[in-house]
């Protein structure tokens, strides 16, 4: 590399400081700030409603007890219907055993060939139940199907949020997604027998994953309300009856058969003229992967769901009922996975490029940091690990107000490291695809020593 050439790199590299500088400041005004001022408000009537909650299992057996207890408990109100998925467990005893002295918890069971065709199909099969257990003339729009994982753990009083007048007291709201946050955020020892590094990189993972759903994903869906694209995740959605109805009427079934049948639901309630909205009022907790085997297996089934969804481009973009906004978030999100391809081949190059040139033209770059070319190589540091660190200080404010700054600074430099494996699975994603591995598997729960039947599995 000549002179000129190691001269213009550094020059691009100060334009390109600039431009994140201007950019930088929107990004936290536009995604930040509605985070940071929002306010709760006054919860619904949960009574004005029907509610059924779907909790869809395979070999479950060591939390579904528990969960049903909890449930009962938070949603005194609701029905449940558990979809045992022909598990090789006590599981589908454990729920027959509970039905049998309690009419609202009902059992649905599966049993193969027709089981194990994933969460999507499980779920159809709850619906199709419902539909011949309610009695004619039941009012479909205010009778409302909730979502939770066999974990799930729902703030009680929940159901009266999700009622309110912003969310379902709107007719046209279909669906619903709450707050998801990580019941095991302050567990101190994950591993009991094992050592303090250990026990330490398995807090940081957990408190990642906590930092990640209520703080930017938070944040994220705050602002799809804007671009009316909010997504629905697999724990904690609420559905109107009637707007499954709809999909059944287009499709055939409201859940389809890909990896990601929560966003693929909320994709169609869309595509449907209904639209999604996000509660922060209330929560449901679930319990974080601290194994990093077990973590990068589940991320890369969502990347390869994500993946799976870029067919639906092509109906945003024809689309009249998705607003110009949305569109643009939708098409972002979509095609985000194979951009993280690029970005994992692309972004090391400038910096590649910058060190090669300093090696072989030392003269040249000392003479454009000295005159002032060090201001934007650390603005453009800055810039690019900063719009991450971010989180840590926000993820207090807003949700842990008694940890300490610089704990939560801390935090927020473990950040960018805990989203390189969002590279990591992108890739293995896309192994999974060549491969044709397109098969939905469980993930162990972190209290379960061994599981039987098909796992989650090394891609």
């Amino acid at each position: 590399m000549t002179a000129p050439a190691s001269s213009g790199l550094l020059s691009l590299v100060s334009q390109i400081t600039l431009v994140l500088s201007f950019l930088f400041p929107l990004y936290l005004v536009g995604l930040v700030l509605p985070l940071l001022v929002r306010r709760s408000r006054r919860p619904g009537r949960a009574s004005d409603y029907d509610w059924h909650l779907f909790v869809p299992c395979r070999d479950e057996e060591a939390v579904i007890g528990q969960t049903l207890e909890y449930l009962r408990a938070a949603c005194p109100t609701a029905h449940i219907w558990v979809i045992d998925d022909d598990s090789d467990d006590a599981t589908g005893d454990i729920v027959r055993w509970a039905a049998q002295r309690d009419h609202g918890i009902h059992l649905v069971q599966r049993r193969r060939p027709e089981a194990r065709q994933g969460k999507g199909e499980a779920l159809n099969a709850a619906y199709r139940m419902l539909n011949a257990w309610l009695p004619p003339g039941a009012d479909r729009a205010r009778t409302i199907v909730g979502v939770f994982d066999a974990d799930g753990r729902p703030e009680p009083g929940c159901l009266d949020h999700v009622a309110a007048r912003r969310f379902l007291g709107r007719p046209e709201v279909g669906g619903v997604q709450i707050e998801v946050r990580m019941m095991n955020r302050v567990e101190h020892r994950p591993h009991p027998d094992a050592g303090r590094l250990r026990n330490l990189y398995a807090r940081l993972l957990i408190r990642m994953q906590d930092l990640e759903f209520r703080a930017p994903v938070a944040a994220l869906q705050h602002a799809r309300k804007t671009s009316r694209s909010v997504c629905l995740g697999g724990n904690g959605q609420f559905a109107r009856l009637c707007a499954l109805d709809d999909l059944t009427a287009a499709r055939g079934r409201p859940w389809t058969g890909r990896l990601l049948e929560d966003f693929e639901l909320g994709m169609h309630l869309l595509l449907a003229g209904w639209i999604n909205s996000f509660c922060a009022d209330t929560y449901v907790e679930q319990e974080a992967l601290f194994d990093t085997k077990r973590f990068l297996t589940q991320r890369t089934r969502w990347a390869q769901g994500v993946m799976q969804c870029l067919r639906y481009i092509g109906s945003v973009w024809r689309s009249d009922l998705i607003p110009n906004l949305g569109f643009l978030e939708l098409t972002f999100f979509l095609v985000q996975p194979w951009l993280q391809l690029l970005g994992a081949l692309l972004y090391p190059i400038p910096m590649i490029a910058l060190l090669t040139s300093y090696a072989r033209h030392p003269g040249t770059a000392a003479t454009y940091l000295a005159s002032g070319g060090w201001r934007g190589l650390t603005l453009y540091v800055a810039m690019a690990f900063g719009q991450f660190v971010i989180w840590g200080p926000i993820y207090r404010r807003k949700c842990e107000p008694e940890s300490g700054f610089w704990r939560a600074l801390g935090w927020g430099f473990v950040y960018p490291v805990y989203l390189f494996s969002l590279y990591v699975v992108s890739w293995r994603a896309v192994g999974r695809i060549v491969m044709g591995r397109n098969g939905w598997a469980k993930t162990r729960r972190n209290a379960e020593r061994a599981v039987t039947g098909p796992v989650a599995k090394e891609a």
